[in-house]
C-alpha cells in the first residue's frame, strides 16, 4: 500500500509543479489556449497521443473488445496508429496549421464560422461540442474508478475528487503549455507502464506463444462455434471489428480536442517529427492496450463479466500482481485519464467562451474577461462531468465504451467531413455543413433513445458512430453540388494561404535554383 501511495503522491507533486512553472505562459488567450502556436514536435505529438488514449481505452475498450474479438483486437490498435495518428498527421496537420493561422482561428467552431462565412455555423458547432464532449469527459472517471477500487478499496467519489482537483489545478494555472508538458511526462509513464503490464500478463502463462495457445483453447458457443476463434487473425466478428477500427481511428480526424493540437505546432519540420513520434507512441499504447485486452478471457470468466461488466476485465487481470506493478498501473491509468480530461475541458471551455459567449451573449469581451471565463468554465465543466460520472456509475446506465461511442460518433460525424473538405475543397458549402451537423447529432441521439428501431448492425453506438462519419463524407459533396457556390472572395481569401511564398533553408527544401545554379 505504501508503494502505491508514494508513486501516486510523486505523480501529483510533479503534475502540479509543471502547472505552476508555466503559470506565466498563459497571460493571453492565444497563449493559454494554443501555447502561442509555438509548441515543439515532441510535446505536440505526446499531447495528441495522450489525448487520444485514456482510461476509456485501457479499461473500457481494451476489456470489452479484447473479450469480444480476442487477439484480433490488435487490429484496432494498429488502425489507431496508422489511420488515427500517421494518416491524420499527414493529411491534416500542415493544412490545419497554415489555414487556421491565416484566418486567425483558435477553435474548430471558429474555423467553421470563418471558412464557410457563417456565424450561425460557429454557434451550432460550439453547441454540439459542448453537448457531446461532456458525456465523453464523464466516461473518463469510470475506468479509473475500477482500478482505484481494486488497489485502494476507496469509494468512487474519492477517485473523482482527486482526479478533478488535480486536473483543475494544473490546467487553470498553466493553460495549454502546462497541459502539453504534463502530457509529455504522462506519455512516458504510459509507455513504461504498458510494457511492464504486458510482460507481467504474458508471464503468467509462460510467454506469448503459451498464452496464445491457452487463448485458442477457450470456447464460447454464444460468440462462435469455430475452434480457436479468439486466437484467430480476424476473430469471431470481422465486420463489427471493422466498425470499431473506423470509429476509433477515423474519428480522431473530426474531434475538436485532437485537431486543435495541429493549431499550436510551430513549424513544418516539427510536423514531420511529430508525425513519426505520434505514430510510434500510438503503436505502443493503443496496440499494447488491445493486445493486453485480447488475453482477458484467460483471467476472467463469463460469470465475472456478467457481474462486473466489461469494464471489470482489465482490473481482474491485474488484481493478482505485486503492489509495485499495480502502483505503476494506477499511475499509468491516472496519467492517461487526466491528460485526456485536461484536453477535453480546455476544448470545451475555450469553445464555449470564444465561440458562444463572445460576441453573442457578451458583445464586447476584452481579453482579460475571456481568460477569466475560460478558467471559470474549466472548473465548471470538470464539476459537471464529475456529477454525471457519479450518477452514471452508481446508476449503472451504460458501459464506458458505449458512452464514448455516442460522443465520438456525434462529434466526428458532425465535424470530420466539413473540416476535411474545408481544408481541401473550395466548392464545399455552408448548407452541406449544416446537413452534416444535423444528421450526425440527430442520428446519434436517436441511437440513444430509439435504439430498438435501428437495423441490427446499427444498434451498437460503435457501428452507428462509424456510419455517421462515413455518411458525412458523402453528404458534404452531394449537398454542395446542389446548393449555391460559396462566395468566391471568401474562398479565395481562405485558400490564398496555401499559395503564399515562404523562404526556407536549403537543408529543408531544395528549389529549382540555388544561388543562381540549377539544383
Amino acid at each position: 500500500m505504501l508503494t502505491k501511495v508514494l508513486l501516486l503522491a510523486l505523480f501529483f507533486v510533479v503534475t502540479i509543479a509543471v502547472g505552476m512553472f508555466f503559470r506565466h505562459r498563459g497571460a493571453s488567450v492565444d497563449g493559454f489556449v494554443l501555447g502561442g502556436r509555438s509548441v515543439g514536435p515532441w510535446l505536440t505529438a505526446f499531447a495528441y497521443g495522450t489525448s487520444y488514449f485514456s482510461a476509456v481505452v485501457f479499461v473500457g475498450y481494451a476489456g470489452q473488445f479484447g473479450w469480444r474479438f480476442g487477439i484480433s483486437a490488435v487490429w484496432i490498435g494498429l488502425g489507431n496508429a496508422f489511420i488515427g495518428s500517421l494518416l491524420a498527421w499527414v493529411v491534416l496537420a500542415r493544412r490545419t496549421r497554415v489555414m487556421t493561422r491565416h484566418i486567425n482561428s483558435a477553435t474548430m467552431p471558429d474555423f467553421f464560422g470563418i471558412r464557410y462565412g457563417s456565424r450561425a455555423l460557429k454557434i451550432g458547432a460550439s453547441v454540439i461540442t459542448f453537448i457531446f464532449l461532456v458525456p465523453y469527459t464523464a466516461s473518463l472517471y469510470n475506468g479509473l474508478s475500477r482500478l482505484f477500487a481494486m488497489a485502494f478499496d476507496v469509494d468512487f467519489t474519492v477517485c473523482i475528487v482527486a482526479m478533478a482537483l488535480l486536473t483543475a489545478v494544473y490546467v487553470i494555472t498553466g493553460g495549454y503549455r502546462a497541459t502539453a508538458a504534463n502530457d509529455f511526462i504522462q506519455g512516458i509513464i504510459m509507455l513504461v507502464g504498458i510494457i511492464a503490464v504486458i510482460a507481467a500478463v504474458l508471464g503468467v502463462n509462460g510467454g506469448f506463444m503459451p498464452s496464445l495457445e491457452a487463448l485458442a483453447r477457450i470456447e464460447d458457443p454464444v460468440v462462435s462455434a469455430a475452434p480457436g476463434i479468439f486466437a484467430s487473425f480476424f476473430g469471431p466478428a470481422p465486420l463489427d471489428l471493422l466498425g470499431v477500427v473506423v470509429l476509433t481511428s477515423v474519428g480522431t480526424w473530426g474531434l475538436p480536442q485532437m485537431v486543435q493540437k495541429f493549431y499550436s505546432i510551430s513549424s513544418e519540420k516539427n510536423i514531420n517529427t511529430g508525425t513519426v513520434v505520434s505514430t510510434i507512441f500510438a503503436i505502443f499504447i493503443s496496440g499494447g492496450c488491445y493486445f493486453l485486452g485480447g488475453f482477458g478471457r484467460l483471467f476472467s470468466d463469463g460469470a465475472g463479466v456478467r457481474a462486473g461488466g466489461f469494464d471489470s476485465i482489465i482490473p481482474s487481470m491485474l488484481s493478482g500482481f505485486s503492489d509495485p506493478l499495480i502502483g505503476i498501473v494506477i499511475v499509468l491509468v491516472f496519467a492517461a485519464s487526466i491528460s485526456t480530461l485536461s484536453s477535453l475541458v480546455m476544448t470545451s471551455a475555450s469553445t464555449f467562451t470564444l465561440d458562444f459567449l463572445r460576441g453573442n451573449i457578451v458583445k464586447n469581451m476584452d481579453e482579460r474577461t475571456q481568460l477569466f471565463l475560460i478558467r471559470l468554465l474549466i472548473a465548471v465543466f470538470i464539476a459537471v462531468s464529475s456529477v454525471i460520472a457519479t450518477v452514471q456509475y452508481k446508476g449503472g446506465i451504460t458501459f464506458i465504451a458505449q458512452l464514448m461511442g455516442v460522443s465520438w460518433g456525434a462529434l466526428a460525424g458532425a465535424f470530420l467531413a466539413p473540416f476535411l473538405y474545408g481544408l481541401y475543397w473550395r466548392r464545399a458549402t455552408g448548407a452541406s455543413v449544416w446537413c452534416c451537423f444535423i444528421f450526425a447529432a440527430t442520428f446519434m441521439l436517436s441511437n440513444i433513445f430509439f435504439r430498438g428501431s435501428f437495423p441490427a448492425i446499427l444498434r451498437s453506438p460503435i457501428n452507428a458512430g462509424a456510419f455517421t462519419m462515413l455518411a458525412g463524407l458523402v453528404i458534404v459533396p452531394a449537398v454542395s453540388l446542389f446548393t449555391p457556390k460559396p462566395a468566391s472572395g471568401l474562398v479565395e481569401d481562405c485558400f490564398s494561404c496555401y499559395e503564399a511564398t515562404v523562404a526556407v533553408r536549403a537543408a529543408e527544401s531544395l528549389g529549382s535554383r540555388i544561388n543562381g545554379k540549377t539544383a
